[in-house]
């Protein structure tokens, strides 16, 4: 058993100078190759993290404008409507206005046609009166003068 505690006292003696290198090696490469290598990724996720809040706000904000654009074209298209309406309203109560406004031209032309052909009438009766009145005078003279002739 010495001699095999021997044989792992020199296995480990020759083995100092592997591990004194190989942590060397780790410390050489841990400076030059793995900080700056970490240095570099950590700017990478950093500017990749950036770039993506960056992202997201102007979504978010593109989002908030399309809602506020969409309620003002909603708000536009409601008040048009409503004066759309409005017209509407307007014109029929024109429409109507005039077309009560003719009526009433109709009838007082109805009214006045019927009254102007009364006085017609009543003048054609007068004319037809004094001209039958006439002619029976002139068929009384004419029978007259035939029996006295």
């Amino acid at each position: 058993m010495d001699e095999t505690l021997r044989a792992l006292g020199g296995i480990l003696l020759k083995a100092i100078p592997t591990f004194v290198l190989v942590f060397v090696l780790y410390l050489y490469l841990g400076r030059v190759f793995f900080r700056p290598l970490e240095k570099v990724l950590r700017k990478r996720y950093e500017a990749t993290e950036g770039a993506r809040k960056l992202a997201d706000e102007s979504l978010a904000n593109a989002t908030a404008k399309t809602e506020e654009y969409e309620a003002a074209m909603r708000a536009a298209r409601a008040d048009l409507y409503r004066e759309l309406e409005q017209l509407r309203r307007e014109l029929q109560q024109e429409r109507a206005a005039k077309l009560e406004e003719a009526r009433h031209k109709a009838e007082a032309q109805v009214t006045e046609g019927k009254a102007q052909l009364a006085a017609q009438v009543q003048e054609l009766k007068q004319t037809l009166a004094a001209e039958s009145e006439a002619l029976a005078n002139q068929i009384a003279d004419s029978i007259l003068r035939r029996r006295t002739a």
